[in-house]
């Protein structure tokens, strides 16, 4: 009996796959990144060879070798994690077995990147650490439960929007997902170097070249910065209308004689993850610009530094203001449109009806786009 133990564990060391170590050398991982492609849109996975080599080296096999294309998101935690990878989930008559395939690959290589939003980590077998293999699991929101449990190897850097939007798809028993949400592909790249920030790098005189137009419902309200007295807030306002972060707010606030105040993203629909990354609390840039009819000011709350994209036009001396709020710019042709909405019936504070800013539109030296 005992001679029939030890062969049958013999047999079952023979069968056993040995663990997966990649034969990439470590740069030839770095800054690389996978661009996944879904019937929900494209995110992209920036790798991490310097957490996780192994992970990242059979990630990146797999990848080019076209394994992930028609495998599935088969199981979401709506705004928790998304996962997928499985090449079982390539066949619907397989759908009993999906999360059980492509595993008992990678040995673990814990380390402590938290399981935050973004982070993408190694699915495993229940009570096996060291069952990794193709699947992998996106964290939608923060999970600091799975931190040092799980083997992170990336993080999402492009397309939350679509892995959020994968995670609310509808769910069957155990969060299982009824309609397929196919990989269509996982291409390899080379991490583009990175963007220059809009208006980061124009001089005050050039900052001063550019006008806004506001398209309101109203009518067009046409402006001029002020960059020698607000330099950064003017950096930061071209930045957000040039990325349409100010169209379809809501004229939300009218004061007749003192200000009319847009801007507002509670008033519109929700930011792309590109817009939202631009969205930062402002540094007051307080002057000596009076605070008079036509000027555009910043809105804040108690915190001098919590401006962001909320912002008025003052429709009457208001000294009040002076030295307290970063003025920015001033109307130069549009008053009596600016008139127009100060005269709109209001309750309270609020117009009745709603006064929409549809678009900014920037110009520059003689008017033109």
């Amino acid at each position: 009996m005992r001679l029939l133990m030890l062969a049958l564990m013999l047999l079952q060391a023979q069968k056993a796959p040995a663990p997966f170590v990649t034969p990439l050398p470590l740069e030839e991982m770095t800054a690389k990144q996978a661009v996944v492609s879904t019937t929900a849109g494209t995110f992209v996975i920036e790798l991490r060879p310097d957490l996780a080599p192994n992970h990242v080296g059979y990630f990146m096999k797999l990848a080019r070798d076209g394994a992930y294309k028609g495998t599935t998101f088969h199981r979401v935690i709506r705004r928790g994690i998304i996962q997928g990878g499985d090449p079982l989930s390539r066949d619907p008559a397989k759908a009993k077995l999906y999360g059980t395939g492509g595993l008992g690959v990678l040995k673990p290589e814990i380390s402590g990147e938290p399981h935050t939003r973004g982070a993408v980590s190694a699915v495993l077998q229940p009570g096996k650490p060291d069952s990794g293999g193709s699947q992998f699991f996106v964290c939608v929101t923060d999970q600091p439960a799975l931190t040092g449990k799980y083997t992170v190897f990336g993080r999402v850097v492009e397309g939350m929007d679509v892995v959020e939007k994968i995670s609310e798809a509808p769910g069957a028993k155990d969060n299982r997902v009824i309609e397929r949400i196919e990989i269509l592909s996982v291409e390899i790249r080379d991490t583009p170097p990175p963007e220059l920030v809009p208006f980061s790098t124009e001089t005050v005189e050039e900052l001063a070249a550019y006008r806004a137009v506001l398209d309101t419902s109203a009518g067009p309200i046409t402006i001029e910065f002020l960059p020698g007295a607000a330099p950064e807030t003017v950096r930061a306002f071209l930045r957000l209308a040039g990325a349409g972060v100010f169209d379809g707010t809501a004229f939300h606030r009218v004061v007749p004689g003192f200000v009319i105040q847009t801007g507002s993203l509670d008033t519109r629909g929700p930011l792309a993850e590109k817009q939202q990354a631009l969205v930062k609390g402002l540094q007051p840039e307080f002057s000596d610009t009076k605070h008079v009819k036509g000027v555009l000011s910043m809105a804040r709350g108690d915190d001098p530094a919590s401006a962001t994209t909320s912002f008025f036009i003052v429709t009457g001396d208001a000294p009040s203001l002076d030295g307290l709020y970063t003025a920015f710019a001033r109307v130069v042709d549009g008053m009596a449109v600016v008139e127009a909405i100060e005269r709109t019936p209001v309750s309270g504070e609020a117009p009745v009806s709603r006064i929409e800013l549809s678009r900014v539109r920037i110009l520059k030296g003689s008017g033109t786009p």
